[in-house]
């Protein structure tokens, strides 16, 4: 169940990627001055290629589509249909002030929402993404990136559930080139959006869960958060 200080918002139509970079950092905002609630968004945009502080111009291979660069952590990404992207405005101020643990917990959250479809997904260390096979199978079937200013979370993550792989071609996505992406529909699983979204709401409860646990385990260390 959705905590009532957190708008869980579904949009079914794409939604263009500079109008929904404004009404995040809005959000933001307004969540950093107690004026609005919490938000996960769930969303898909348009073809767009995004860039983020540490994209280098070397690795935007063929700008077949709009190039924004934005203010998240990562290098370059693709951002398109049969792609599920999720925005999180969330507070960390109430959950740890630790951003590795929020990273962490993103990580797992994922890796839950795709096990309930028999996809084996899988963090790995010292590469950002969720990954999926091993030695020639292994891909990465999803992104992260995320800014946080006044300890509220922006950008997020996005889900490959059966994009145009061909897409990534324009750019090395998130700099790692000796790695390729993978879909859903790759791996043989048909994920409708509707049906990821009902997974991750599953799963989110126990994401903020792990987060408050270690808010509170800072606490008996006498962290102050």
């Amino acid at each position: 169940m959705i905590p009532a200080d957190i708008e869980w918002r579904i949009s079914t139509e794409q939604v263009p990627y500079a109008e929904s970079l404004a009404a995040m950092e809005a959000r933001a905002v307004a969540v950093a001055a107690g004026d609005a609630r919490e938000l996960v968004w769930l969303l898909e945009h348009p073809p767009v290629y995004t860039g983020g502080t540490s994209a280098d111009a070397a690795e935007l291979i063929d700008p077949r589509f709009p190039v924004v660069q934005t203010g998240r952590g990562g290098r370059y990404t693709y951002h398109g249909p049969g792609q599920r992207v999720g925005y999180l405005v969330l507070d960390l101020n109430r959950r740890g002030r630790d951003i590795r643990c929020f990273i962490h917990e993103l990580e797992n959250w994922l890796i839950a929402a795709l096990g309930a479809f028999g996809i084996a997904a899988r963090a790995e260390s010292g590469r950002v993404g969720i990954w999926t096979g091993h030695g020639p199978d292994e891909a990465k079937i999803g992104a992260i990136g995320v800014r946080v200013k006044r300890w509220v979370t922006l950008h997020g993550f996005a889900i490959n559930l059966d994009p145009d792989l061909s897409h990534f071609g324009g750019i090395v996505p998130c700099g790692l080139a000796d790695y390729p992406v993978t879909s859903a529909a790759a791996l043989g699983k048909t994920i409708v959006p509707a049906t990821f979204d009902a997974a991750l709401e599953r799963h989110f409860p126990a994401f903020l869960a792990a987060l408050s646990a270690h808010e509170k385990r800072l606490e008996q260390h006498g962290i102050s958060v």
